[in-house]
């Protein structure tokens, strides 16, 4: 049976210096989300060594590349050596680690990047969590908010009830959505599973699995 697991250490290894405690904290990572704006504002008030103050509320580590006609809203932190690419609009409670790419044209809203994740193109990441080098394919969306308003349910190997309204994609590290995907609210993504382009995601799926379609996911082969 593919075990469908949801805790924050079947999913993620943080190492980012200034999330590790976040995520130690939190047995379920869907549980940071509403603490993403004290948990930033925390650390601006403490101190980011080898960071700089872009702006009130907003602090960049080094080598951060920041392109023309990018909007960056407090409070956010922005980690050492990531690129945020042309049109990109981060909009505030958003905290990433080293090395990430956050795309041309993507929007960003309280959300939590580990290191090396990349979201390169036409993406939303709201009220998310994308773990060590997750990534989004091309037009890939995390939708946050259910048509009927209600509070999210985790559907994994026992439904969780979050009592949050907006919860957006639970990408693990390594996950890899392909082109065109809709995440729809509160999936998650086990580590080192990929998803079919066009795939429309829905529930909990396991680690180390190729999703084909919503219903049709097989593991993955261990490679020789």
């Amino acid at each position: 049976m593919l075990n469908k697991l949801v805790k924050t250490a079947d999913l993620y290894d943080c190492q980012v210096p200034y999330l590790k405690e976040l995520f130690e904290q939190n047995e379920y990572p869907w549980e940071m989300l509403p603490k993403i704006k004290d948990w930033i504002l925390k650390l601006i008030e403490e101190g980011l060594p080898e960071f700089t103050e872009l702006k009130p509320g907003v602090w960049v580590g080094k080598d951060v590349k920041i392109a023309n006609f990018v909007t960056i809203e407090a409070p956010a932190i922005i980690g050492h050596g990531t690129e945020i690419r042309p049109g990109a609009y981060i909009r505030g409670n958003v905290i990433t680690g080293s090395n990430c790419v956050m795309g041309n044209s993507s929007e960003f809203k309280n959300c939590i990047l580990l290191d090396r994740v990349q979201v390169p193109h036409y993406n939303y990441v709201g009220d998310s969590v994308l773990g060590n080098k997750a990534h989004m394919g091309a037009g890939t969306i995390c939708s946050n908010l259910k048509s009927d308003g209600k509070p999210v349910v985790i559907h994994g190997d026992e439904d969780f009830v979050t009592g949050l309204r907006k919860i957006g994609g639970i990408l693990a590290d390594g996950a890899d959505a392909g082109c065109g995907c809709v995440i729809n609210p509160g999936t998650v993504i086990g580590k080192g599973t990929t998803i079919y382009p066009l795939t429309s995601l829905r529930g909990v799926y396991p680690a180390n699995s190729i999703v084909k379609a919503q219903n049709v996911v097989v593991t993955r082969k261990e490679e020789v």
